[in-house]
């Protein structure tokens, strides 16, 4: 697969839900990242001033074009309306509480260019108080191997501080440069998935169309986790759950027998309501205080 000679070829897609708090710094940082010649944003029915914010960005800047969705139909539908929206032959999916450098895409673009481009390229995540995000570099889910122990769970992978650039199963969509080819091969990302596990589908169905998937080690990236998820937190576990549910019933239940389908259709479903009475004594706790 060809990769563009244009330096300034990466189309930032970013989608927001209520996400004014942290959206300007991020707009802010894109808009003098090295290489982005497009930025489109796709809102997703906020109510907390964001629009207002892109608007503005939008009136300084003509590579800033937005949508503001009148209701939320989700990460992936959002992305792809995002990717029809620009023209560029990259495409940089970048999380409204992502931080990028001013060389962050560039760095990742020579990355894809070292790699012959069929690519889908991740980075090293790390919060407000350095502590390195584990689901930057994933391994597939094995839902029958969970099952049988919990430490299973722990998708997770350690970082090969020895090489710049390290291939995995899967890389966090807080920030996924690819080719836009590859992108519409794969007929973007799978649009049954409201929020969460549409990255982990989207590698998977990468490698399978022969693409690298891999992070770069060398490339740090602040994310400020969870800003858009704080107002409806049961909302998001929900569609957690019900992602990793159809995750499972695409890649893994049709070679899985009856019971174990069964079992993690249970243990998906028992592991939501703990959340849920996790998150109920917590708010009860918090208002007696």
């Amino acid at each position: 697969m060809n990769s563009s000679t244009d330096p300034r070829d990466i189309a930032a897609i970013v989608v927001s839900h209520e996400s004014a708090s942290t959206l300007d710094e991020c707009l802010k940082r894109l808009r003098a990242a090295h290489g982005v010649c497009e930025i489109r944003i796709i809102d997703n029915a906020s109510v907390d001033g964001t629009l207002d914010l892109i608007q503005r960005h939008a009136a300084q800047d003509a590579r800033v074009r937005f949508i503001g969705n009148p209701d939320n139909p989700g990460f992936a539908v959002a992305c792809n309306q995002g990717a029809k929206e620009s023209a560029a032959s990259w495409l940089a999916f970048v999380n409204p509480d992502l931080m990028v450098e001013i060389d962050t895409l560039s760095r990742l673009r020579a990355h894809a260019d070292a790699l012959c481009g069929n690519v889908v390229l991740g980075v090293d995540l790390v919060d407000e108080s350095g502590m390195l995000d584990e689901a930057a570099r994933r391994r597939d889910p094995d839902f029958g191997a969970m099952v049988a122990s919990p430490a299973a769970s722990r998708l997770g992978i350690a970082a090969d501080r020895e090489s710049s650039v390290q291939v995995v199963d899967a890389v966090s969509g807080a920030l996924m440069l690819m080719p836009r080819a590859l992108f519409d091969t794969l007929h973007g990302f799978d649009e049954g998935y409201r929020l969460h596990a549409e990255d982990l589908d989207l590698c998977r169905r990468a490698r399978t169309a022969g693409a690298i998937v891999a992070i770069a080690n060398d490339i740090r990236v602040l994310h400020v986790r969870g800003v858009s998820s704080r107002a409806r937190p049961l909302f998001v576990e929900w569609h957690k759950h019900r992602g990793l549910w159809r995750y499972f019933s695409k890649f893994e239940a049709p070679r899985r027998s009856l019971l174990t389908r069964a079992m993690v259709f249970a243990s998906i479903w028992l592991r939501f309501g703990w959340v849920v009475v996790g998150k109920y004594v917590s708010t009860r706790t918090g208002d007696r205080h």
